[in-house]
């Protein structure tokens, strides 16, 4: 999963350790050099100045006698201090360090479907945590740069982020929870999978097919309804959507069920009546939880689409499904930041339980290879 995205951040961090540390060891070398000028110049100069003491100073036109400058600072100086600090096994980084590591990183964020404001964000927290004062070198500089990677990463892939078991567990029940997407991105089998995992946990639950618009709607999730073992709230094609939730709801409070999972019809933000549908499943069902479904390999797409639907009807939180088949992560790294909702499940494979609840340390540490 995101093999393509964990590869170029490898890469990223590979070479700016090595220019990092190259730009080090030339400060040292170039500050070796200028104290060898420097001690050869001063052997010079007294050489110099004993003969220049047996003489009087002349003035200048003005009558002045010019005095010799300064010359503690400006870029040797720099030099100086960034050489002593690698000496001692610390490593001070600057901009020019990090510019081309940086310009790589993203051209191969961006190659990697991750939003353009979010890829900027990365690399201005890498930037920010990465230069300044002397840091020390615990193993390799290598580790310098996945730390800052890593919350670089952490922070934007973890906004608006909360535990969807303790939601459930702390809500009274029944829990109604709809799901919403355009077609064909795996909606109502995520329903299905989200079903089994509830109830590997202990919660039961119910279908209610609020897809009323779609011909073979009822007999598609059926199907899932009948492997599970669960019940199915439906109503005849072109039916009332929130009066399918509706009863699916009154159906779980009659029979101590502890969760409703509604699905609703695929739609686009631009399809008004559809849209009015959800509108109304919002003020007749009043939903715990509405999720936004889409496919991870959609990319941008995916993270523009939520975006639309999280504006024409406030979702709670995103499923990505086919995550499994992504390389690039662009989605799963960028949505919870444009949106401000939380990824909550990736949906792993075709088996009811290929879903897993997303976990954005466990999912950065996988693309750093720290797990």
């Amino acid at each position: 999963m995101f093999d393509g995205l964990k590869d170029k951040l490898s890469s990223f961090r590979e070479d700016a350790a090595e220019e990092v540390e190259e730009k080090a060891a030339e400060a040292e070398a170039e500050a070796e050099a200028d104290e060898r000028a420097e001690a050869e110049s001063e052997d010079a100069g007294a050489v110099a100045e004993t003969e220049a003491d047996t003489a009087p100073a002349e003035p200048d036109e003005s009558g002045a006698i010019e005095e010799e400058p300064d010359d503690d600072d400006g870029p040797t100086a720099s030099r100086f201090t960034r050489a002593k600090a690698f000496a001692t096994g610390k490593v001070i980084i600057e901009e020019e360090d990090l510019q081309e590591p940086l310009r790589d990183l993203e051209f191969a964020l961006l190659g990697s479907d991750v939003e353009m404001t979010v890829a900027e964000e990365i690399l201005d927290t890498v930037r920010e945590k990465m230069l300044g004062e002397a840091r020390a070198q615990i193993e390799t500089t290598d580790q310098l740069v996945t730390e800052a990677l890593h919350d670089a990463l952490l922070e934007v892939i973890s906004v608006g982020q909360f535990d969807f078991e303790e939601r459930i567990a702390a809500a009274d029940k029944p829990v109604t929870v709809v799901f919403t997407g355009v077609n064909g991105v795996g909606k109502t089998t995520t329903i299905a999978k989200l079903s089994e995992w509830l109830e590997d946990r202990g919660y039961s639950s119910v279908l209610a097919n609020g897809d009323t618009y779609r011909a073979g709607a009822n007999e598609q999730i059926g199907e899932h309804a009948d492997a599970l073992g669960r019940k199915l709230i439906a109503h005849d094609k072109g039916g009332d959507p929130a009066a399918v939730i509706y009863d699916g709801v009154e159906y779980a409070d009659a029979n101590d069920i502890d969760v409703v999972l509604g699905d609703t019809a695929g739609r686009l933000h631009t399809s008004n009546d559809l849209m009015a549908q959800l509108e109304k499943i919002d003020r007749v069902v009043e939903p715990d939880l509405t999720l936004f479904v889409d496919e991870s390999v959609a990319g941008q797409d995916a993270v523009r689409r939520a975006t639309e639907f999280n504006d024409a009807a406030e979702i709670d939180g995103v499923v990505l499904s086919k995550a499994d088949a992504d390389s690039s992560g662009g989605a799963a790294i960028s949505i919870a930041y444009v949106t401000g909702k939380p990824v909550l499940f990736l949906g792993t494979g075709q088996e009811y339980d290929d879903l897993v609840q997303f976990d954005p340390e466990a999912l950065v540490d996988e693309l750093l290879g720290e797990e």
